[in-house]
């Protein structure tokens, strides 16, 4: 299943789940209002593509030519580039060299090849039980590990970022909602498998030299991400049930109190 058809596909995914966390309002606009990708995403879309699928990149992407558009020559040059690259997404030669260099950098680091050596970009359907909703995930790599014997279920998700460091990954983790991403994607490979899967993340810098850190998510983290998936899935559903996606005033209206932070309220009193 490609990308575009898995979006296509009945269920809400973690990336619209997690809108919620702005307002449903928001939600339901961006909904219906898709926004265009920053070259960020782009480039991030890029460097995943050549880690988890180098054979088929070319299929998406393509390096823009290395023309004059402000000529006449150039600019037809270019037409015709467009013309035979229909569909595909376009990114420039420094940031194609640049997402190599990365993917290479990979190979330094040990456990990747052996944790990205499984099946990759595998959807997940399943019906949740409390709301009746269809979820859907798209999983980076699903591997197994003999763990003396017995084998391990593993769900393995790659990062790009600015900070792989111990520290600054985690603050990104809680920013981002990794936790919540981790909770549903093990939730949904459960219910489908029947096997509990534990869950990795492959975080890589994004400048040189590219550094890479691993991450298992320990029980902690996944409990507070399924917390969120409970919360995030019931107002979704509460919302499409009622028609009411309500904004910042909330679910019912309620003007809100702007309070001090506990740190400042101190030095008043």
């Amino acid at each position: 299943m490609t990308e575009r058809e898995y979006r296509q596909a009945d269920g809400i995914s973690r990336s619209q789940l997690w809108r919620l966390t702005e307002s449903p309002e928001k939600f339901k606009y961006y909904e219906e209002h898709p926004e265009e990708p920053t070259p960020a995403l782009i480039f991030g879309q890029l460097v995943h593509k050549m880690t988890l699928e180098p054979d088929t990149v070319c299929d998406e992407f393509v390096q823009a030519p290395n023309v004059d558009r402000r000529t006449k020559a150039g600019k037809e040059e270019y037409a015709a580039f467009i013309a035979d690259n229909e569909g595909k997404t376009i990114v420039s030669a420094d940031d194609w060299a640049k997402a190599e260099e990365m993917v290479n950098a990979q190979a330094a680091a040990p456990f990747v090849a052996r944790l990205l050596k499984g099946e990759h970009e595998k959807p997940f359907f399943w019906t949740d039980d409390m709301t009746g909703e269809g979820c859907k995930v798209r999983v980076d790599c699903l591997t197994e590990i003999d763990d003396q014997g017995n084998g391990q279920l593993v769900i393995v998700d790659y990062k790009s970022t600015m900070d792989a460091s111990v520290d600054g990954f985690m603050r990104q983790a809680v920013k981002l909602g990794y936790d919540f991403q981790a909770a549903m994607y093990s939730e949904g490979v459960e219910w489908v498998l029947g096997r509990k899967p534990i869950f990795v993340f492959i975080a890589q810098e994004k400048t040189p030299p590219y550094a890479v850190n691993i991450f298992q998510a320990d029980p902690v983290f996944i409990q507070r991400g399924a917390d969120r998936f409970r919360e995030l899935i019931g107002i979704y559903h509460d919302c499409k049930e009622s028609g009411n996606w309500y904004g910042y005033l909330g679910k019912f209206g309620a003007i809100n109190n702007l309070t001090l932070p506990a740190w400042l309220a101190k030095e008043v009193q």
